[in-house]
């Protein structure tokens, strides 16, 4: 598959992955057109060699797994794992604002988010719904995308700011109140819920919950004389996911299990029920042991071989900005995924570990670097850390680096997320 197709399915899933529940449902999409199974983690697993499995958690959260056809004891589990969230604004309860002619939504912030830059941007909304049912433990839930912009976080004018380009510090609960209306001659104290309501074709009274995001609705692609750039929001991290989905579904081994886990809540911490510091990830790989008759001290066994790369964006060196970067080791857009490192562990990486994946990317002609912090700075973490507490396999941190990120919009090299489902591939393959 050629460069620009895998940067098209990218923004295929930049466009449908509006919230980590339609990022889940999008990665679900493929493995079913792609023969995968669906299986409960309420129900038995009948588990076949040479299979093809997924199972969503809490919505937000799935692991996808294919067996050898000669799969037996003693193979290794071969594990990728990214994640679904992204920072942004997250729709409070009772969120209507109604005041001075205007319409406004209450939001909070999800996640690291570099605040300026969801100013000015056409925004609109996305998440799930929960209903009233007549199970009052299973509630019913929609999932809802309002796909046209409908909201805005106007800027002040620097006419009303003369020290505007001098920077300024938004407050949370007052900068970033988003317009999505004007006040008409009667008061409505409802007003989103019952847009919400309108979208769904429910009565507002059946609305119990939501957990619903704002994301930019703006439109990713190529930018660059050769297009050589990819500009698009959510880079972070669904370059990953997609990467992972396309390496997982395109190839197998005879022999072991390779998996792909999706985490929800990356961005927080990960300390959720849905997130890397759960039993998911463990308890899934547990079950596959369990399906075939063996016990637990056999699923224990497998630590030893196994392996689990941990795929996140990385950060690449910033033309204007150089000095922000590790002197000796630089990332640039364009010339392959990076290897991060950290003697921290903020990245989950060892030298063992980083000599196998080195060696896989170059059997596989993968165009890779190495990325580290500057030793008086820090750039954030990974799930990797968080997930191999809970797996204790070796662990490589990896992914493509971006510009921008954490921004409502991030910049990448449209080469490396070849280079990365490459890499991917390989490691499932070799």
């Amino acid at each position: 598959m050629k460069t620009r197709e895998h940067a098209e399915k990218l923004l295929r899933l930049v466009k449908e992955g509006t919230s980590p529940f339609h990022v889940t449902a999008s990665v679900e999409r493929q493995l079913s057109e792609a023969g995968f199974e669906k299986l409960s983690m309420g129900k038995d697993w009948g588990l076949d060699n040479g299979g093809k499995y997924y199972v969503v958690y809490n919505g937000s959260s799935l692991a996808a797994f294919t067996i050898g056809k000669r799969f037996a004891f003693g193979d290794a589990f071969r594990v990728a794992a990214a994640h679904t969230d992204f920072p942004g604004l997250r729709v409070k309860p009772s969120p209507e604002i109604a005041k001075d002619g205007y319409r406004q939504l209450n939001v909070e912030v999800y996640g690291g988010a570099i605040l300026n830059t969801w100013l000015d941007r056409p925004l609109s909304a996305a998440g799930r719904v929960a209903l009233r049912s007549a199970d009052v433990f299973c509630p019913e839930i929609r999932y809802v995308d309002m796909e046209k912009p409908f909201l805005i976080i106007p800027n002040l004018a620097i006419h009303l700011n003369r020290d505007m380009n001098k920077g300024v510090e938004l407050n949370k609960q007052k900068d970033l109140l988003p317009v999505l209306g004007l006040e008409g001659e009667e008061k409505e104290e409802d007003f989103f819920l019952e847009y919400l309501a309108d979208r769904l074709q429910v009565e507002k009274q059946e609305i119990l919950d939501y957990e619903l995001g704002l994301y930019n609705a703006e439109a990713g692609g190529f930018l660059g004389m050769e297009e050589e750039f990819l500009s698009a929001p959510r880079l972070d991290n669904l370059t990953s996911v997609q990467a992972l989905t396309t390496g997982l579904m395109e190839s197998g081994r005879d022999r072991g299990v390779n998996a792909a886990v999706f985490f929800d809540h990356e961005e927080i911490g990960s300390r959720t029920k849905q997130g890397a510091g759960s039993m998911f990830l463990s308890s899934v790989l547990e079950r596959i042991v369990l399906s075939y008759g063996w016990s637990r001290e056999k699923f224990l066994e497998t630590f030893a071989k196994s392996m689990l790369l941990s795929v996140d964006v990385g950060h690449a060196l910033h033309p204007n900005q150089a000095d922000k970067n590790d002197p000796t080791n630089k990332n640039v857009l364009g010339k392959g995924i990076c290897i991060k490192e950290s003697s921290s562990q903020s990245y989950a990486t060892d030298s063992e570990a980083v000599a196998v994946m080195q060696q896989i990317c170059e059997a596989a002609e993968v165009p890779y670097q190495k990325f580290v912090n500057r030793s008086d700075g820090s750039s954030g973490s990974t799930l990797g850390s968080i997930a191999s507490a809970f797996f204790p396999v070796k662990t490589v941190d990896m992914g493509v680096p971006l510009l921008a990120m954490h921004s409502s919009r991030e910049l990448m090299g449209t080469a490396d997320q070849e280079s990365l489902v490459r890499a991917v591939k390989a490691f499932y393959r070799l």
